[in-house]
């Protein structure tokens, strides 16, 4: 944990993004993950029908199917948000009793927030760590057994990340002697810019 003494010669500026504009992005998103993730996995593995792969999972089953997907949603949004606290729960000195959970009811926008100072690095390992273990190892696991619906799996949750991404791509324009305190209650951080 940053010591708050350190901070009166920092001056603290709100950095936020807007979620309708991030659940645009996300849409968009789609398709450059698909191509990303998808196209190789077409030149390995070949031409398939998916369809029925996916059947397959549940006896062809569409009931089952779609149970099975939404399921698999809930869960890994729930991974996604834990996988954040976990990721900055190790950084900050209290743990994980800096750590909170809840959801943004106006957007119905799960999120999962640090109270505790971070160092900009910090703050973005833990921002892009559900993307690395819910989206990019997953795909790269598919491609490498083959595996369709982890495929789909590694690409709605690459794609769920994209909010992270908008919040990264801010950060990556931060001083890296700044420090950031994560929203409490916006998607977003404040940060704490040295001023002499």
């Amino acid at each position: 944990m940053i010591n708050q003494d350190v901070l009166k010669d920092y001056s603290k500026e709100a950095r936020l993004i807007n979620l309708y504009k991030a659940n645009a992005f996300s849409l968009l998103f789609f398709i450059p993950v698909i191509l990303l993730y998808g196209v190789p996995f077409y030149l390995i593995w070949g031409k398939q029908d998916y369809i029925e792969i996916m059947r397959s999972y549940v006896d062809g089953n569409s009931v089952h199917l779609a149970i099975m997907i939404l399921l698999t949603t809930i869960i890994g949004i729930i991974l996604h948000e834990l996988i954040h606290g976990i990721t900055w729960a190790i950084f900050a000195k209290r743990g994980f009793k800096s750590i909170k959970f809840g959801v943004i009811l106006k957007m119905l926008t799960p999120y999962c927030h640090c109270k505790e100072l971070l160092t900009t690095k910090q703050y973005i390992i833990g921002a892009l760590a559900p993307s690395i273990i819910l989206g990019f190892l997953p795909a790269l696991i598919s491609l490498a057994i083959g595996n369709f619906p982890l495929l789909i799996f590694s690409i709605f949750f690459t794609v769920a990340a994209a909010g992270d991404f908008m919040i990264v791509k801010l950060m990556l324009r931060e001083d890296k002697d700044s420090f950031v305190l994560d929203h409490p209650s916006e998607a977003g951080y404040y940060i704490f810019v040295k001023t002499i």
